[in-house]
C-alpha cells in the first residue's frame, strides 16, 4: 500500500506558522488537533509530541481545571479575550501569558471542538517591573510627583542620625515611611520598635518608654526594658507624638538632647543610641500656642520633616495602590483575582478617602471577599461609595460619570495644566483630549501654563 501524500498547505496554515503567537486547537475530546510554530517556540513541547495529546497534558498552565476558559467557552459558546495567567513550559520555566479562545467550526458550521491563541507576557512583565521601579522606595509605592519628590530625599534621610518628623492625616502611612527609612539607614539590621503614643495613659506610657525597675512599684516583680533600651542599634517610632502630656514631654526632651532615660524605680542612667523618628496627625504649631506642646520639644524633633499628602491629592496613584493590595491578598489567601474592572476604579477615583490608604485598603479587601476568582467589580464594593452614583445608571453611564470626575479633578490639581493632568492619570495628552472630546467637555479656559486660551 503506497503512503497517503500529508495535505498541502493552505493560506491560512501559512498565516499561523508565520504570527507569533501561539495557536492549538483541541477536538470534542479535548486532544490537540494543530499546534504552531509559536506554540512549539513558547512552551517548549514539540508538534509531534503535542498533537493527540490531552492539551492540560502539553499547555500546563495556572487557567487549567475550573478556570480554564476554553471550556467555559466551549460550554456558553462566547469566545475569551486577554484572559492573564501562566505556563509551566517542558523546561520548568513559568512564563506569563495571555490567553483568548473560540469555537473551532468546520466548513458547514458544525462544531468540531476549541481553538486557543495565547501571547507570551515575558517582555512586558519584565518592562512592567522595571517601571514600578521607577514607582517605589521600600515598600512604598507611588506615581505622584510630590510622593516621588519625598522618595527622592529618603536616601539621604536614611543615611543621616538626626530626628525625623512624619506629618499627615490618619492613615496616610507615616508608619510605613519610618519603616523605609530605617530599613534604608545603617540602623537597618537593628530592630524597629513603634509605640503608639496615644493608646496608653501617661503612667504606662512613661514604664513603656523607659523601662521599670523591680519594686518600684507594687507588682513590679521583675526588670523590665522599656522601648528606648530595646530599640538600641535600630529605631524608636514614637506615633501620635502630639498626644503626650507636658510632664512627659520633659522627660522625652531629654532622651532627645542627652540620649540618656532613667527607667522607672532606677538609681542611674541608661543610654540609648537608638535613631528616633516621631508622627502626629496634629497641628504641633497650633498645639504650641494653646500650651499643649512644649516649644523646646517641637524644635527637637522638628530637624527634618516629612508631610505626607492625603490619598485625595494623590489619586493618580489608586489604581497601583489597589493593584498591590489585591497582589498580597492573593498571597496571602493563595487566591488568583486577576485585578479591578475600570468601572470599580472609576468609582474608587470619585471618592475622596477621609480615611486615606487605610479606608482604601480596608475596601479593596472587603471587595476582595467578595469578588470570588473574577475581578473586583462595582458590585463588590461598600454602599457608600456606590450610593454616591445616581440611581438607575448603567456600567458605561457609571463610567463616563466617573472618567469626568477624574478628569475635571487631575485637572484642577494640576493648575488645569493639561499635560500634567495627563501624566497624573496616566494617560497620554492625546488620550486625555480624546476622552474630553467624547464625554463633551469643554478645554479649560486657561491651560496652567500660558494663560487664557484666546
Amino acid at each position: 500500500m503506497s503512503k497517503r501524500n500529508p495535505p498541502a498547505p493552505t493560506p491560512t496554515d501559512a498565516i499561523l506558522e508565520s504570527i507569533s503567537d501561539g495557536v492549538f486547537t483541541v477536538d470534542l475530546g479535548w486532544r490537540i488537533t494543530s499546534f504552531n510554530r509559536a506554540a512549539e517556540e513558547i512552551t517548549g513541547v514539540p508538534r509531534s509530541e503535542a498533537l493527540g495529546r490531552l492539551c492540560s497534558e502539553v499547555f500546563r498552565s495556572s487557567l487549567c481545571g475550573g478556570a480554564c476558559p476554553l471550556q467555559d467557552t466551549l460550554a456558553c459558546g462566547r469566545p475569551r479575550i486577554g484572559i492573564c495567567g501562566y505556563i509551566i513550559t517542558a523546561q520548568g520555566d513559568r512564563v506569563p501569558i495571555s490567553v483568548s479562545t473560540a469555537v473551532f467550526r468546520d466548513e458547514e458550521g458544525r462544531v468540531m471542538g476549541g481553538a486557543e491563541t495565547f501571547r507570551d507576557l515575558s517582555e512586558v512583565d519584565a518592562l512592567k517591573r522595571e517601571l514600578e521601579g521607577r514607582y517605589h522606595v521600600g515598600e512604598l509605592f507611588s506615581r505622584s510627583p510630590r510622593m516621588h519628590r519625598l522618595f527622592e530625599v529618603l536616601p539621604a534621610i536614611a543615611a543621616s542620625p538626626s530626628t525625623v518628623l512624619v506629618t499627615g492625616e490618619t492613615g496616610t502611612g507615616k508608619e510605613l515611611f519610618a519603616r523605609t527609612i530605617h530599613d534604608l539607614s545603617a540602623h537597618g539590621e537593628g530592630p524597629f520598635v513603634a509605640v503608639n503614643c496615644a493608646a496608653l495613659p501617661d503612667t504606662l506610657l512613661e514604664s513603656e518608654l523607659f523601662g521599670v525597675k523591680a519594686g518600684a512599684y507594687t507588682g513590679a516583680t521583675r526588670d523590665r526594658l522599656g522601648r528606648f533600651a530595646q530599640a538600641r542599634g535600630g529605631t524608636i517610632f514614637l506615633d501620635e507624638i502630639g498626644e503626650i502630656s507636658p510632664a512627659l514631654q520633659v522627660r522625652l526632651l531629654r532622651v532627645l538632647q542627652e540620649r540618656t532615660f532613667e527607667p522607672l524605680g532606677a538609681s542611674r542612667t541608661e543610654s540609648t543610641d537608638a535613631r528616633v523618628i516621631v508622627a502626629t496627625n496634629r497641628n504641633l504649631p497650633e498645639l504650641i500656642r494653646t500650651g499643649a506642646f512644649r516649644e523646646d520639644l517641637y524644635y527637637r524633633i522638628n530637624v527634618v520633616r516629612l508631610e505626607l499628602p492625603p490619598l485625595r491629592d494623590r489619586k493618580d496613584d489608586l489604581g497601583l495602590l489597589a493593584e498591590q493590595f489585591i497582589s498580597r491578598f492573593n498571597r496571602v489567601q493563595n487566591r488568583n483575582v486577576p485585578g479591578i474592572s475600570p468601572e470599580a476604579l472609576s468609582l474608587l477615583m470619585a471618592h475622596d478617602w477621609p480615611g486615606n490608604i487605610r479606608e482604601l485598603e480596608n475596601c479593596i479587601e472587603r471587595a476582595f471577599v467578595l469578588c470570588g476568582d473574577g475581578r473586583i467589580d462595582i458590585r463588590h464594593l461598600p454602599e457608600e461609595l456606590i450610593s454616591a452614583v445616581p440611581h438607575g445608571c448603567e456600567h458605561a453611564s457609571v463610567h463616563d460619570l466617573l472618567d469626568r470626575q477624574a478628569i475635571e479633578a487631575a485637572l484642577e490639581r494640576a493648575g488645569f495644566n493639561r499635560l500634567a493632568a495627563a501624566r497624573a492619570l496616566g494617560i497620554h495628552k492625546t488620550t486625555l483630549f480624546r476622552r474630553m472630546k467624547r464625554l463633551g467637555m469643554a478645554l479649560p479656559a486657561r491651560d496652567g501654563r500660558s494663560g487664557p486660551r484666546t
